[in-house]
Order: structure tokens, then C-alpha cells, then sequence
């Protein structure tokens, strides 16, 4: 049990760590990601206001697109909250990996997301 809660407390440092550095606003919103062990979620916010623009997850995708692996799945994630993004006139954002490292799912989903035209 101590164990659990001492990993706990470490995964909110870094997170917080990361979220002191970059706010999101109307313009340039926050894209935060958020993976779990079955499905990778995306989300657009505008941290001034508090809201959520726009969202996108892996649980979205068609039969096809999810019989695909997770890495590849992630990327076809970005490129669709990217497109989205697009037409409501989002161009810019700022990447929010929170206590993740930059790498596996993480990085398709940056990759994805610059692929299909937002800029990080």
C-alpha cells in the first residue's frame, strides 16, 4: 500500500512539474494526452476559461483502424484531432505530455498531430 501511494505522489510531481510550464489559451490551447493501458485519449483546452475545445480518443476509431497496433493507432489519433482542429481554426497549440516521457504512444500522437497541420 505505501509503495502504491509513494508512486502515486512521484507521477503527480512530474505532472505538475510539466503543467507549471505551459498554459492554454483561446488561440493556442493546450493539447493534453492522457494514455491508459487499453485506450489513448487527446484533448483541446483552453485553460483560461477552463474549457475543453475540442476531444478525440482511440475508443473512436473504426473496427479497421483499431485492429491496428497501439503506436500506429496513436498516430492516426493525432492526425484526426489535428484535422479537427483545423476546421474549427486552430493552428497552433502547446504540447501537454503530462507524466509521460516523450516516447511510444506519446510521440505518434505529436507526430500525428504535426502531420496533420497544428503546430506545436
Amino acid at each position: 500500500m505505501n509503495r502504491t501511494k509513494n508512486t502515486n505522489k512521484k507521477i503527480e510531481r512530474r505532472k505538475n512539474r510539466t503543467r507549471s510550464k505551459i498554459l492554454g489559451t483561446a488561440k493556442k490551447p493546450r493539447l493534453s494526452v492522457f494514455r491508459s493501458n487499453r485506450f489513448t485519449y487527446v484533448q483541446l483546452i483552453d485553460d483560461e476559461n477552463g474549457k475543453t475545445l475540442l476531444s478525440a480518443s482511440t475508443k473512436s476509431l473504426s473496427k479497421k483502424e483499431a485492429s491496428l497496433k497501439q503506436l500506429e493507432q496513436a498516430k492516426l489519433l493525432g492526425k484526426l484531432l489535428a484535422s479537427k482542429a483545423v476546421e474549427k481554426g486552430f493552428n497552433e497549440a502547446i504540447f501537454d505530455r503530462g507524466s509521460y516521457k516523450y516516447h511510444g504512444k506519446i510521440k505518434s500522437v505529436a507526430e500525428g498531430a504535426r502531420e496533420g497541420g497544428l503546430k506545436f
